[in-house]
């Protein structure tokens, strides 16, 4: 330091261009130079339990007609909840794997009930951050694969003796991904890119 000049103040050294608090170099690990976005543990997990509380009460609803949670569903639950911590991070991937594994949860004719909330945080996630391409290609993989499963594959699915879904199901199920799809639409802004 030259004679007579002063001191950096706390707040310059914190300032300085590539010094974090934490001591770290400055931007994310692979060089973009921004900050990553932070885990979201605080909607994930709670969501992630509402996911498999809720399922057992909508099996108990809807016993007789859907078939019972055992260990393999419970996990395709856990999955769908868990896959949401990377929304912030990789919204496309996040949305596609959100319907991948729903849809075989479906297809194994579990309840129906909050695990669909999972496809629509991932498909909100992927349009408010900029990739609603993804995101209605997601959607309409999710609406494609139920027409396939209920109104084809279900002669081959449990339980034995079912029939096709009616196609007002159906209906309902496209209505369903168009209004998710067009509020996320509107939701959006051209700065959100945080995993809310």
């Amino acid at each position: 330091m030259a004679p007579g000049a002063a001191a950096p103040t706390r707040s310059a050294r914190r300032e300085r261009p590539g010094a974090h608090e934490d001591g770290g170099a400055g931007g994310d690990a692979d060089g973009g130079g921004g900050p990553r976005p932070r885990w979201p543990w605080r909607s994930t997990v709670p969501l992630t339990a509402f996911v498999l509380i809720g399922s057992d009460f909508a099996g108990h609803a809807q016993e007789g007609e859907r078939v019972a949670l055992d260990p393999f569903g419970r996990v395709l639950l856990f999955l769908a909840g868990a896959v949401l911590l990377w929304r912030g991070r990789h919204p496309v991937p996040v949305v596609f794997a959100a319907v991948a594994v729903v849809l075989p949860s479906t297809g194994a004719r579990y309840p129906y009930g909050p695990v669909f909330l999972t496809v629509a945080v991932a498909c909100f996630g992927a349009v408010v951050s900029g990739h609603r391409h993804a995101a209605w290609a997601a959607m309409g993989t999710l609406w494609a694969g139920h027409v396939l499963i209920a109104q084809v594959l279900y002669r081959w699915l449990p339980p034995p003796g079912d029939r096709a879904a009616s196609w007002n199901q159906e209906i309902v199920i496209a209505t369903w991904v168009v209004a998710l799809v067009a509020v996320s639409e509107l939701a959006r802004t051209p700065t959100s890119a945080a995993p809310w």
